[in-house]
């Protein structure tokens, strides 16, 4: 029998370790691709999930609604993200330094030239396409996470494959 977020959430709250663990099963995907649409491949993606995941088990006390979780922890990955950015602002002159890991297939030219195409996009299109694509939400999902109604995701995912189209297009020999 699976539990709920709110129940987990609870047992966790209570001391429960492997709640917690269950937790971070559950969203570890949803939160990695929050933050590859605030990042692309330019950051240290695992160690943002990882920060978010810690920041969450800290604050878990303040959780006002124990069923909201996922998107609570998404939220602190969108800040964990927004704080990484503004250090690195700061430290330009180590601007040449990248975490960035590569995904899977990445060493085939193709694929390396869709990964691009993807992290040129600007933040609202990366977002659909990284939630449609990788992380295989639907339409529902998608609407609900990002608080616009199906026909605007089905918008934003049209108008993004129209600029990899393009993007694509362009990069072709």
């Amino acid at each position: 029998m699976d539990l709920s977020d709110a129940l987990l959430v609870a047992a966790a709250r209570a001391g429960r370790r492997d709640a917690y663990d269950e937790l971070v099963r559950r969203h570890a995907a949803s939160v990695m691709a929050v933050c590859c649409a605030r990042l692309g491949r330019k950051g240290p993606l695992e160690d943002l999930v990882q920060e978010s995941f810690l920041r969450g088990f800290q604050a878990l006390a303040t959780l006002a609604d124990p069923g909201s979780f996922g998107a609570w922890l998404r939220g602190i990955a969108t800040h964990a993200c927004i704080d990484w950015l503004r250090k690195k602002e700061r430290h330009v002159a180590l601007e040449g330094q990248h975490d960035a890991a590569a995904p899977p297939g990445a060493d085939d030219e193709r694929s390396k030239a869709v990964l691009d195409a993807v992290e040129s996009l600007d933040e609202i299109h990366r977002e659909v396409v990284t939630m449609f694509y990788f992380e295989k939400k639907s339409y529902k999902e998608m609407s609900a996470r990002l608080g616009i109604t199906p026909a605007g995701v089905n918008a934003r995912l049209q108008k993004a494959r129209a600029l990899l189209r393009e993007k694509l297009q362009g990069a072709a020999p």
